[in-house]
């Protein structure tokens, strides 16, 4: 798996950062500390009663979960049972169980080295989700795990998207396919699949625009992406990442819903869950959606975008160590 070979290959010459990633508890701070003082609160007794357990689903809604997970985990919790003195602590922690229950089954590590290669990973969101930075951030980890990488800018609506992949290409040491704004998005990503094959590539990573005021234009755009791309193999694209900003709350849940109308979609990856106290809101895209959840992103480095781990992100965010 090559995502497993992030820590122990790196480009030859290659000195370790100096800065350790950061923790999912430091990246989940503010929703840990929004959460966990509300918990506290609510667990004065031994056993929870109504009202308890209204207080308990109201403060787990203000925290993004959403109405329906609010109610699956504050019933789940009503029949336990916690000590006069460490009741609190023992909540939390009852807390922290129940959700990683819920997110459990969207736990899903991307495995980009097996089946056909190159890899074709079409990457979408809308703009400013951190979608761009996203493929940069996994072609970096891919490039030092060993892997061959080309990433395609077919976000040919921003200028400013062309300009910032190139950064992230040429520090990756990835291949770079693009062409001018406005050229014709599904002709550059036709360009990097048959670069991605010409060069043997493992993985090919496809940018596209994020526009979802016009969705229409973007219903037709990623359909003719898709279409040119499988003229070169028909299986394309082989993963469908939906990249979605924490920051939004409960927004994210009408762009998942937006974009599984557009499209396919094989994966989740959640970013900037660094600087919001929403991060909750992952629980609610879970519950809703049964779509595997590969990444969260608690930082800028590379080293930041972290595979997903349902109870290592239930821990952070009630404010336990992992």
């Amino acid at each position: 798996m090559i995502w497993g070979l992030f820590d122990k290959k790196k480009k030859q010459g290659e000195e370790a950062p100096a800065e350790q990633p950061k923790g999912l508890f430091d990246g989940l701070r503010k929703s840990s500390a929004k959460l966990a003082e509300s918990v506290t609160s609510v667990f004065t007794k031994e056993k929870l009663d109504d009202a308890a357990i209204a207080e308990l689903e109201e403060a787990l809604i203000a925290s993004d979960m959403g109405a329906a997970a609010a109610a699956r985990i504050s019933a789940a919790l009503s029949d336990q049972r916690f000590s006069k003195e460490n009741g609190a602590a023992e909540a939390r922690a009852a807390l922290a169980g129940e959700v990683a229950r819920l997110l459990k089954p969207r736990e899903a590590t991307l495995d980009l080295t097996n089946g056909p290669k190159p890899r074709i990973v079409l990457v979408i969101g809308v703009n400013g989700s951190g979608k761009t930075t996203t493929i940069g951030k996994l072609a970096n980890n891919l490039t030092n795990a060993g892997a061959k990488v080309v990433i395609g800018a077919a976000d040919t609506f921003r200028a400013a998207a062309i300009e910032q992949l190139k950064v992230w290409a040429d520090r990756a040491e990835a291949s770079f396919v693009s062409s001018t704004q406005g050229a014709d998005a599904a002709g550059v990503a036709f360009e990097t699949v048959k670069r991605a094959r010409e060069e043997n590539a493992d993985v090919a990573l496809i940018d596209t625009a994020g526009r979802l005021q016009n969705k229409s234009e973007l219903m037709a755009e990623l359909a003719k992406i898709v279409r040119v791309m499988r003229k070169i193999d028909e299986d394309a694209p082989h993963e469908t990442l939906l990249v979605l900003d924490a920051t939004v709350g409960q927004n994210a849940l009408s762009q998942v819903e937006s974009f599984r109308s557009v499209t396919d979609i094989t994966g989740l990856v959640m970013t900037k869950l660094d600087g919001t106290a929403k991060g909750g809101v992952l629980v609610a895209v879970a519950q809703r959606h049964a779509i595997p959840i590969h990444f969260i992103g608690v930082g800028e480095k590379a080293e930041d975008l972290q595979p997903f781990d349902a109870a290592s992100f239930s821990r952070a965010l009630v404010g336990l160590d992992a």
